[in-house]
């Protein structure tokens, strides 16, 4: 088990090196090239890999907690269970990376691109996610608690019974999002686009929906206790068995 924390390997060509389990604690990655590599269990918190190359690498379980990610690239990167607590990760790409069940609460991902990206299971609460790129994004059971979703896209992304509670999808793009069964207690969807959205059985007690465009949107069994709808017009949405209207 290597011993490289606080290595200076600034810009070092690593594709395809194996330090899994290793120790690499506050080393200086940035601009290192990663490809494939293979850092599954490894230590990296506080870590800078800034600008880093690290596509379709092996990050399962690593721990990049307060961790520096901004502008890296993990295309198709495997980063399962991976802890990322803190981590700044604002700009990066991780378009088609695997982040199921992996730890990102506190993590800066604003205008992050995570296009594709499976983040099913994943705990993100508090995780700032605003402006970021999350079209066909899976992220079914995940636990987005008072995260910052604003002006985010999430156009075909699956979220079936996610826990978005307190969680801020102001000015968001929804559209023919799936969020069956999701928890949107008290989040707020001020002019948010939910154009076609699937909200069957969804919680909306108490969320803010203010001028929220709901056009063709299934609401089947939804639940809108307490929530405020003014400028909403759900004269084309499915109302079929929804509560507290």
């Amino acid at each position: 088990m290597a011993n490289l924390a606080g290595a200076d390997l600034r810009a070092a060509e690593l594709g395809n090196g194996i330090f899994s389990g290793a120790k690499l604690t506050r080393a200086n990655l940035s601009e290192a090239k990663l490809y494939a590599a293979n850092l599954e269990d490894s230590d990296l918190t506080r870590a800078d890999l800034s600008d880093a190359k690290v596509l379709s690498a092996r990050l399962t379980k690593a721990c990049f907690a307060e961790a520096n990610l901004a502008g890296a690239n993990l295309y198709r990167a495997n980063l399962s269970e991976a802890d990322l607590t803190g981590a700044q990760l604002s700009g990066a790409n991780l378009l088609m990376a695997d982040l199921s069940n992996a730890r990102l609460a506190s993590a800066n991902l604003f205008k992050a691109n995570l296009r594709d990206v499976d983040l099913s299971g994943a705990y993100l609460h508090k995780t700032k996610l605003a402006r970021a790129k999350l079209m066909r994004a899976r992220l079914s059971g995940a636990r987005l608690i008072d995260a910052d979703l604003s002006g985010a896209d999430l156009s075909n992304a699956v979220l079936f019974r996610a826990d978005l509670s307190w969680a801020d999808l102001s000015t968001a793009r929804l559209f023919k999002v799936t969020l069956t069964e999701a928890d949107l207690t008290k989040a707020n969807l001020h002019k948010a686009t939910l154009w076609g959205a699937i909200l069957t059985g969804a919680n909306l007690s108490g969320a803010n929906l203010t001028e929220a465009n709901l056009d063709g949107a299934d609401l089947t069994g939804a639940n809108f206790d307490k929530a405020v709808l003014d400028g909403v017009d759900l004269s084309t949405a499915d109302l079929t068995g929804a509560k507290g209207l």
